[in-house]
C-alpha cells in the first residue's frame, strides 16, 4: 500500500478503538461506550438526557480523552466546535443540535437568537449557538491530540487550520474581556466559568435582579433531582444575565484597542460600561495561560516562534498572582471587578493554578498544604477534592458545583500536583479518580465523602477522562507537554 492509501486508510478511521492494553481492563472498554454511545457523527455530548447539545469546555475535556481511541475523532469534535467560532474570536458555550427539540434543553436556542442579536459580534449564520463561552482548555487540547498521532494531524493539516482560531480566541478574552484592567480575562456570567452554581458568585450575583419564575421553564428538573440543582432564585438570575447580554447585542464592557483601566477607576466604570457580574476567576485564567504554552508549541511546530506566546503566559501568571493570590489564605480567589475585592470564598477554582510551571516554589507549597488542608480533604477525609470548602457555611455535598467532587477539577488537580513534583499524592488522586469513577457508572459529579453518584451518569468528560489518566505514564506532566520534553 503506497503512503498516499495508508493516510486515506488512517483517515477513513470512525470507530472507536475498543482493544485496550492489557493492563487497562474493563475499565477501558466500558469508558470508551460511554464516548461512543454519546457520539452524535460529528462531536459528543455531555449526556443523552441531560445535555443534548455540544458543550464547548466539555468538548475539550472530551478530546483529550478521546486521542487515546481515535485521534481522527478527537480532531473532529474540536473542528466541529470551532467551525461555530464567532467573528470576533470568541468560542460559544452551546453549539445546538437542529434535530433536538427546543424544549429538551433550556436556555434554547430561540432564547439566545445569536444569528439575530449577535450578528454585530460576526455569530454565525448557520448554526445555533450560545453567545457567552467557557474556559479556554481548547489549545490545550488541541496540542495533546496532535501529540497522539502526529502524522495524522500533519497529513490533515489540524494544527494549520486550528492555530489562527485558537489565537482569535485568546485574542478576544486577552482584549475584550480584560474588564478589570489588570490583563485577566473576565467573566460575565456565572456558566461561563464553568462552575455554574459556586458560592463562589453569590455576592456578586446578589446585585441581580432575578428574571420572573413564570418566564422561563427549567428542563434540568425533568432529569436531576431539585435538592441537587440550583435554585429557582439562582436560575432566574442567570436568565436575567443571559438575557441582558443578549438583549445588548452581546457586546463586552471592553473594547478592543482601547487603553486598559488603572486601578483608579476598577471599581467603578472608568467611562466604560461594567457589568451587573463581572469577576476575574482563577481557574478560567490558569487554563487560559495553559493554553497560551501550548499555542506557544503549536507555534513551534507550524514553524513559527513561541517565544512571545510563553513570554505572555508568564506575564499571565504573574497578573493572577498579583491579583488573586491570598498569601495569608494560601489560596487564590475570585475578584468582583464591580467592587474591587476579592471573593473570600474557598472554591475548587482557586487550587487549579496548581496546573501552571511558572508558579514559585512557595504559592505552589501552600497550594498544596491547602488542596491537603481540612477546607478540601484531599488524601484524609476526602479522596477526590470538593468543588467548595468542606467548612464552608454553604457546603452542601451533593448541590450543584456547592460541595460535591467533579472529574474534570480533579483531573487538573491530578495534573497539577504533577507539574509541582507531588508525585505521591497525584498518584493517590489518579486512583480515586479510576476508582470512583467506574463505581459511580461515569456519574456527573459525587459525594466527595461517600463517591456516591449525582446528576447524570454516562458522563461524557468523565469516561474521557477517565481513560486520559489510565493511557498517560504516571510520570508524565501537563508542564512536559507545554514547555518541551517528554510526551504525556
Amino acid at each position: 500500500m503506497d503512503r498516499t492509501a495508508q493516510l486515506t486508510a488512517r483517515t477513513a478511521e470512525r470507530d472507536i478503538a475498543y482493544d485496550p492494553p492489557p493492563e487497562a481492563g474493563s475499565l477501558h472498554v466500558r469508558a470508551a461506550r460511554v464516548l461512543e454511545a454519546n457520539w452524535t457523527g460529528a462531536s459528543t455530548v455531555p449526556s443523552r438526557s441531560l445535555y443534548p447539545h455540544q458543550w464547548s469546555w466539555d468538548s475539550a475535556f472530551i478530546a483529550i480523552g478521546l486521542r487515546h481511541l481515535s485521534p481522527l475523532r478527537a480532531q473532529t469534535e474540536l473542528e466541529t466546535l470551532l467551525d461555530a467560532q464567532w467573528g470576533d474570536g470568541r468560542v460559544p458555550h452551546i453549539v445546538f443540535n437542529p434535530s433536538v427539540p427546543l424544549d429538551a434543553y433550556f436556555p434554547s436556542p430561540d432564547f439566545w437568537r445569536s444569528s439575530t442579536a449577535g450578528r454585530a459580534a460576526g455569530a454565525p449564520r448557520t448554526v445555533q449557538t450560545s453567545g457567552i463561552v467557557q474556559p479556554p482548555v481548547h489549545a490545550l487540547a488541541a496540542w495533546l491530540v496532535h501529540r497522539a498521532d502526529p502524522g495524522l494531524s500533519r497529513a490533515r493539516g489540524f494544527l494549520t487550520r486550528m492555530y489562527p482560531r485558537l489565537a482569535a480566541w485568546h485574542r478576544y478574552l486577552l482584549r475584550r474581556r480584560d474588564l478589570g484592567g489588570g490583563g485577566l480575562a473576565s467573566v460575565v456570567h456565572p456558566w461561563e466559568q464553568g462552575m455554574d452554581n459556586s458560592p463562589c458568585w453569590d455576592a456578586p450575583l446578589a446585585r441581580v435582579t432575578p428574571a420572573p419564575t413564570r418566564s422561563f421553564r427549567r428542563a434540568d428538573l425533568d432529569h436531576g433531582a431539585p435538592e441537587d440543582r440550583p435554585t429557582d432564585l439562582d436560575y432566574g438570575r442567570y436568565v436575567r444575565l443571559a438575557t441582558d447580554y443578549r438583549d445588548g447585542g452581546y457586546a463586552d464592557g471592553g473594547i478592543e484597542g482601547a487603553p486598559r483601566r488603572t486601578s483608579a477607576d476598577r471599581t467603578g466604570d472608568g467611562g466604560r460600561r461594567t457589568d451587573a457580574f463581572a469577576v476575574e476567576d482563577p481557574s478560567f485564567n490558569a487554563l487560559l495561560i495553559a493554553s497560551e504554552h501550548a499555542l506557544a508549541r503549536i507555534a513551534g511546530e507550524l514553524g513559527a516562534t513561541g517565544t512571545a506566546r510563553h513570554a505572555r503566559a508568564e506575564r499571565l501568571t504573574a497578573a493572577l498572582i498579583e491579583r488573586l493570590w491570598d498569601p495569608a489564605e494560601g489560596m487564590f480567589f475570585c475578584r468582583d471587578v464591580r467592587s474591587g475585592g476579592l471573593i473570600h470564598e474557598r472554591g475548587v477554582s482557586g487550587l487549579i493554578p496548581l496546573l501552571l510551571p511558572g508558579l514559585p516554589r512557595d504559592i505552589a507549597a501552600a497550594l498544596v498544604r491547602t488542596t491537603t488542608s481540612e477546607h478540601f480533604g484531599l488524601g484524609t477525609s476526602t479522596r477526590l477534592a470538593p468543588s467548595y470548602d468542606l467548612l464552608g457555611e454553604s457546603f452542601d455535598p451533593h448541590r450543584y458545583w456547592r460541595g460535591p467532587a467533579w472529574f474534570n477539577t480533579n483531573w487538573l488537580l491530578e495534573r497539577g500536583l504533577r507539574t509541582q513534583g507531588e508525585h505521591r499524592r497525584a498518584d493517590a488522586l489518579r486512583e480515586a479518580v479510576l476508582d470512583i469513577a467506574q463505581s459511580s457508572d461515569f456519574a456527573e459529579y459525587v459525594d466527595p465523602y461517600t463517591g456516591a453518584a449525582c446528576g447524570a451518569t454516562g458522563f461524557s468528560w468523565t469516561a474521557a477522562l477517565s481513560l486520559d489518566l489510565l493511557h498517560s505514564p504516571t510520570g508524565a506532566t501537563v508542564v512536559n507537554e507545554l514547555k518541551g520534553g517528554n510526551r504525556g
